[in-house]
C-alpha cells in the first residue's frame, strides 16, 4: 500500500493578499469575509482523468498545431521543465496545459481588442502529459507584452499561462511563467502583489542554452513544485496549493 506523502505547513505569507490597491481589479472582487476551507468530496477526487490516448501528437507543438499556411511569426522557443512534489519527487502522467498571446501580444479571443494583429497560423494553446520523470516539453512562439487597463500605462510582461491537473479534473492549479531578463516583470502590478521575492523568482523561466536547438529555438526551463515551502505560486489557489 502506498503511503501518503508528508505535508508541510502552508506558509500564508507566501501568497499575496486578496485586496491589493495597486492591482485595481482586486479592489472590487476581493472577499469581504474570511476564507473557508472545504474538504474535497470523493467524486471530486476520483473524477475523470486524462490519458495518452486523449492527446494528439501535435498538442504540445504550438508552432504546428494551428498552422494553416505556414509557421507563425515570432521568436521560436522551447518551454520545458518538471512537475515535482514538495519533496522533489517527480509527478508523472500529469496533464499540463498552456495558453498565451502571440508574438504581438494578442490572444486569439473575441474579447481581446488589442490593436496587434491576430496570427492566422497561431492558436496559442497546447497540452501534454508529464513522463515517468515528471518532465514536460512544449514548442511555441515567445509571447509579446501587451497593455492592460490598470493604470494609464500598465503593461503585462511576456508570459505563458500554465494549468496543472491532479488525479481528477476538479484538482486543477493555474499559474503563469515569465521570462528571465524581462524588465517589465518588476514593474507589473500583478507580479508586485506577491510579497516574497523568492516566490516571484520561482515564476521566472530561466534561459537554458543547453536545451536550445541551434539555428532554430531558444529554450527556457520552468519547474513546477506542488505544495510545501518550495511550491510554485498558483493564482487560483492563494489560500494554499
Amino acid at each position: 500500500m502506498t503511503q501518503p506523502p508528508d505535508l508541510y505547513q502552508r506558509d500564508r505569507d507566501w501568497h499575496p493578499p486578496a485586496y491589493t490597491q495597486n492591482y485595481k481589479t482586486s479592489v472590487s472582487r476581493s472577499p469581504k469575509n474570511a476564507l473557508l476551507s472545504l474538504e474535497s468530496t470523493l467524486s471530486e477526487l476520483s473524477g475523470p482523468t486524462f490519458g495518452h490516448n486523449d492527446l494528439d501528437p501535435l498538442d504540445n507543438d504550438l508552432i504546428r498545431n494551428y498552422a494553416k499556411t505556414g509557421d507563425p511569426i515570432g521568436e521560436r522557443i522551447i518551454m520545458h521543465g518538471r512537475v515535482l512534489d514538495e519533496n522533489g519527487k517527480p509527478v508523472p502522467n500529469t496533464l499540463v496545459e498552456i495558453w498565451q498571446a502571440n508574438a504581438g501580444g494578442r490572444y486569439r479571443h473575441k474579447k481581446d481588442t488589442y490593436l496587434a494583429a491576430i496570427d492566422p497560423n497561431f492558436g496559442g494553446c497546447g497540452r501534454t502529459l508529464t513522463d515517468q520523470h515528471g518532465c514536460y516539453r512544449f514548442r511555441t512562439i515567445k509571447p509579446g507584452a501587451y497593455p492592460w487597463r490598470n493604470w494609464i500605462n500598465s503593461w503585462r510582461p511576456a508570459h505563458i499561462h500554465v494549468s496543472v491537473f491532479g488525479p481528477s479534473f476538479a484538482q486543477r492549479l493555474i499559474t503563469q511563467l515569465y521570462f528571465e531578463g524581462d524588465p517589465l516583470i518588476a514593474k507589473c502590478p500583478i507580479v508586485n502583489t506577491i510579497p516574497d521575492q523568492r516566490a516571484i523568482d520561482q515564476l521566472v523561466a530561466a534561459l537554458d542554452l543547453n536545451a536550445t536547438v541551434p539555428l532554430d529555438s531558444i529554450a527556457y526551463k520552468f519547474d513546477i513544485v506542488l505544495r510545501g515551502h518550495r511550491s510554485t505560486y498558483f493564482e487560483n489557489r492563494p489560500e494554499g496549493n
